[in-house]
């Protein structure tokens, strides 16, 4: 990739005008990271307002939550916020957004089904298209058994997404991201591998990205014209026979006359976690900027602005990516490692983003330890402390199953009462 310092300037602290009208000041956004700090009762815990605030002070243009499921009964871990038509005191979520849109950012709620990635140990099945475990080798059993969804189900799901966009817009959030992306319910329903169905939803990519479309109708019309509606997708799964770059390309045409305002691309699923720069197909990532590659071919055939994450923690990367016809530069790690990098590089400090350094030889192990640290300083930015310049990966995951333990209990005592 061409990443030259002697490139005119490109506008990476210039607005963008969306498809709705909607400016986003800059062309940096903090992409979603999952920060696994809901309170009691699946709500936004007072601490994910601060986390927030902290991205909002830093300079970025857009800020983009960690998920926020559609479903109490469908968590992908019990750390997850939840968000649906029968939540009635949405106090919480307006203090979050608040915090956000603070220093003029847009902010977007992410709004997700893990379908088959849900942790067994919240005692609810993983639903998907089809029942395809996840395989994480001797890892599994950390994975709930999942579920094929009826006609019924599937509608509902549907109809739940768009109920939780409205919720959204009525907290006081300038939009959503529906997650289509990184082997969550849409993603399986978009990928061969996962979705086997022989009626309407699966086979042809058409009817395997029938869900997608539905759920952004749901959502579209379900909010005002100017409320933003984006979609993260992967850019390939990263596993032979799953959704690949040739898909995607093809899903984001399809999309051009939905209504969306933005696309995110990434790529991968908790098997193959590209996002963290890892594949199982044996194609070779670049070193930064993951996704750039696929991204900038979508871009030539979309008609929104495209946005790519994965791995961007260097200015002359980030300007590179805009270079390449990609509208939004998302960051995540290393913005959770230094939320004023935005500020600092507008200013014209040479300071590039860090990443966790891991040593575990164990591929799985070395993702939850990467994940964990991430958890880790996103808990400390809600503190109101820095996040650690060198976390250990290894305590880092003692204390996330420590704690994970701690609030699966907790969320199978109160979602009796849901059942």
């Amino acid at each position: 990739m061409n990443t030259s310092l002697n490139k005119k300037p490109t506008a990476l602290f210039s607005p963008l005008v969306l498809p709705n009208g909607t400016v986003i000041p800059n062309r940096i956004a903090k992409a979603a990271i999952a920060a696994s700090l809901a309170a009691h009762g699946q709500l936004p815990d007072a601490r994910l307002a601060r986390v927030e605030q902290n991205f909002a002070r830093g300079g970025v243009g857009l800020i983009i939550t960690g998920n926020v499921m559609v479903d109490p009964l469908a968590l992908g871990n019990p750390g997850d916020v939840a968000l649906h038509k029968d939540t009635t005191d949405l106090t919480p979520f307006k203090a979050w957004a608040q915090a956000a849109r603070r220093h003029g950012a847009q902010v977007w709620m992410q709004i997700n089904h893990p379908g088959r990635q849900a942790m067994s140990s919240l005692g609810q099945p993983g639903w998907s298209p089809s029942e395809v475990a996840v395989d994480l080798g001797k890892h599994s059993k950390m994975i709930a058994k999942p579920k094929a969804l009826n006609e019924t189900q599937i509608r509902q799901i549907i109809q739940r997404f768009g109920d939780t966009a409205r919720q959204a817009e009525s907290a006081g959030f300038t939009g959503v991201e529906i997650h289509a992306a990184h082997g969550y319910l849409i993603s399986q329903f978009l990928s061969p591998r996962t979705n086997l169905r022989n009626d309407q939803w699966g086979g042809s990519l058409a009817n395997r990205a029938r869900f997608l479309l539905e759920v952004v109708a749901a959502v579209r019309s379900a909010v005002q014209p100017n409320f933003c509606v984006a979609v993260k997708i992967n850019s390939a799964d990263f596993q032979r026979g799953g959704f690949d770059s040739n898909d995607a390309l093809e899903v984001v045409k399809m999309l051009n006359s939905s209504g969306v305002d933005l696309v995110e691309l990434s790529g991968g699923s908790y098997e193959a976690p590209a996002m963290q720069g890892e594949t199982r197909d044996g194609r070779t990532l670049a070193r930064e900027a993951y996704f750039l590659e696929f991204a900038r071919d979508i871009a030539k055939v979309a008609r929104m602005p495209i946005m790519t994450t994965g791995g961007i923690r260097r200015r002359e990367v980030a300007e590179d990516v805009l270079a390449q016809g990609v509208s939004v530069v998302g960051i995540a790690t290393a913005l959770a490692m230094n939320p004023d990098l935005p500020l600092e590089w507008r200013a014209g400090k040479p300071k590039d983003g860090v990443f966790p350094v891991i040593k575990l030889k164990d591929k799985m192990m070395a993702s939850l330890a990467h994940m964990a640290i991430i958890q880790r300083q996103m808990h400390r930015l809600g503190a109101g402390q820095r996040p650690l310049a060198n976390a250990s990966g290894l305590y880092s995951i003692i204390l996330d199953q420590l704690r994970t333990k701690m609030l699966a209990q907790r969320y199978r005592c109160w979602s009796k009462g849901l059942a």
